[in-house]
């Protein structure tokens, strides 16, 4: 008797398991059939996600661990007492009651769980949902992939679903700017061969040089006062430059 309350917890626990790694509603989960994990591609593998709450079926990619828990889930069912099974034939997780069942004993299992763990708030299994879509959003995943992943029609109720802290927002923007500095190298300037030549393209060269130098400087500071004094200053370069092309050299 204690080893198969024991093999009910386990079960138990690894349905909340798969819950909280594909995102899938309480009801979708207690759908699944047992072939519900299928072969999509060369070592890639999802979870068949059946008519669900908007009538649309999908399939979530399943990682090793994913896969592992499937693996388990399975492995329970098999030594499941035939009447467990009377009325889940053809579904992954056994209940003597069926998929209502089913869904009210995930509720207090999760319930139990949290209790254990601290929380001192009531968590439904559809926190569980909501966990794995910040995480997917957190990881890189693109909205347009989450929507698809939750088996949403409407991308703004997977913006319902997202919880972004300011330690994320944090991260996004600092993030950000590395790429814009990646992405927006100025260039270097083509100093002259021989800075000291004494001919006018020589100086010429070196005034642009320096005119170049002069706007990559610019650019960092964030003093707007001493931007305006280097921006006069160019003004007074271009205007040397200027001059120097009305020399004669003949």
């Amino acid at each position: 008797m204690q080893q198969q309350l024991r093999r009910t917890d386990d079960l138990l626990c690894n349905a909340l398991l798969l819950m909280r790694a594909t995102g899938v509603r309480l009801g979708e989960c207690t759908r699944l059939s047992v072939d519900c994990l299928r072969q999509v591609g060369p070592d890639e593998w999802a979870v068949h996600v059946p008519l669900g709450k908007l009538h649309s079926e999908r399939l979530v990619p399943a990682d090793p661990g994913v896969r592992q828990i499937a693996a388990r889930i399975l492995a329970l069912r098999a030594v499941a007492p035939p009447s467990k099974l009377a009325k889940s034939q053809g579904m992954l997780l056994p209940s003597r009651g069926g998929p209502f069942a089913v869904r009210n004993t995930l509720r207090r299992a999760l319930t139990q769980a949290a209790k254990r763990a601290g929380c001192c708030t009531h968590v439904m299994p559809h926190r569980l949902r909501h966990s794995f879509a910040t995480e997917m959003l957190r990881l890189g995943v693109s909205l347009p992939a989450l929507m698809q992943l939750l088996g949403h029609k409407d991308i703004r109720m997977t913006l319902r679903y997202l919880e972004v802290t300011q330690q994320d927002v944090q991260r996004e923007f600092h993030q950000a700017r590395q790429n814009a500095t990646h992405l927006h190298r100025l260039p270097k300037p083509s100093l002259p061969q021989d800075i000291h030549s004494a001919d006018l393209p020589g100086v010429r060269q070196a005034l642009a040089a320096t005119r170049h130098l002069l706007e990559m400087y610019r650019r960092q500071l964030g003093d707007e006062k001493n931007c305006r004094k280097l921006q006069r200053l160019d003004k007074r370069l271009l205007a040397v430059a200027s001059q120097l092309k009305g020399i004669d050299t003949d």
